[in-house]
């Protein structure tokens, strides 16, 4: 998937900027950066077959990157143009959000895309997301202190009666 990822996004920069750098993040997805436009768009895998999240968002003085504005699954089978215009729509829309209003209030951020974008197919009912849930390690770490509290308790007050 990372391979493919790689390449995808290697001809999806091609086609969005002249002016890219392509790199692989730690958790094996793949980011573009645009510094000429000070946007960048990030490729993660998403555990679906042949489907990828698609993030967008700015680029800051420093060259530090916000975090993501938008974002939205897409299937990576539906070719390179139409790739290319759900990244132009991303990329649109966290430019329009990043534009200072003239009231000087916040301007309204807008909603993520509920579900995958497809097209050609019609669209499937949204699965609901899986709530977060607490992982093994957490457990083990919480069971830890919580034994070393009992000990401690049991050396104060155990002793004593």
């Amino acid at each position: 998937m990372q391979a493919q990822l790689r390449e995808t996004a290697t001809e999806l920069a091609a086609v969005l900027w002249r002016e890219h750098t392509v790199y692989r993040e730690r958790g094996g997805g793949v980011v573009i950066r645009g510094e000429h436009v000070r946007r960048w768009i990030s490729l993660a895998p998403t555990g679906g077959k042949d489907q990828a999240l698609v993030r967008a968002g700015r680029i800051l003085d420093g060259g530090t990157t916000a975090p993501a504005r938008l974002e939205a699954v897409v299937d990576l089978t539906a070719g390179t143009t139409e790739l290319a215009a759900v990244c132009r729509r991303l990329l649109a829309e966290t430019a329009a959000d990043a534009a200072p209003s003239t009231a000087g209030a916040r301007p309204a951020r807008p909603a993520r895309s509920a579900g995958p974008v497809r097209s050609g197919r019609p669209a499937k009912a949204a699965r609901p997301r899986k709530g977060r849930h607490t992982g093994i390690g957490s457990w083990v770490v919480l069971l830890c202190v919580g034994g070393v509290v009992a000990l401690w308790a049991y050396s104060v007050f155990g002793g004593a009666y």
